[in-house]
């Protein structure tokens, strides 16, 4: 996805306490750190958790996601890999998601995760880009 804004401002829409919740849920807490702690409900009944593997501002995110009870375990981890490339004055934003099994129940909670992240992308795109409405965190 392409931002127009600087990769610091696209990391403080990402990661920034006060604005975390605008753009991936009322419920988004973040431990800025890495080993910190990250939740959201990306929507009703469906809460992810992860740990922060990577944190490296204002380039890199890393989570890796716990197992969700409901879903078979598996021998491997669900990772996000969130990568932030300044591109002039804008950012590249990449997300890439590995390590989704091919297992029941798996394929369509990926699929709902995957739609619902798609979402929250855009909302993250239009907070960056509308600096006016977005209070300093």
């Amino acid at each position: 996805m392409d931002i127009a804004a600087a990769p610091a401002r696209v990391w403080t829409v990402l990661c920034g306490p006060l604005l975390l919740p605008l753009w991936a849920g009322a419920d988004a807490r973040l431990q800025p750190r890495k080993g910190g702690r990250w939740s959201v409900t990306v929507a009703p009944g469906l809460q992810r958790e992860a740990l922060v593997d990577v944190f490296e501002p204002p380039r890199r995110l890393r989570l890796i996601y716990l197992m969700p009870a409901e879903l078979p375990a598996f021998d491997g981890a669900v990772v996000d890999d969130i990568l932030l490339e300044a591109d002039g004055p804008g950012t590249i934003v990449r997300l890439l998601c590995s390590g989704v099994p091919e297992l029941a129940g798996w394929t369509p909670y990926h699929a709902r995760v995957r739609a619902l992240s798609e979402r929250s992308l855009a909302r993250l795109k239009l907070l960056c880009e509308k600096r006016e409405r977005v209070p300093a965190s």
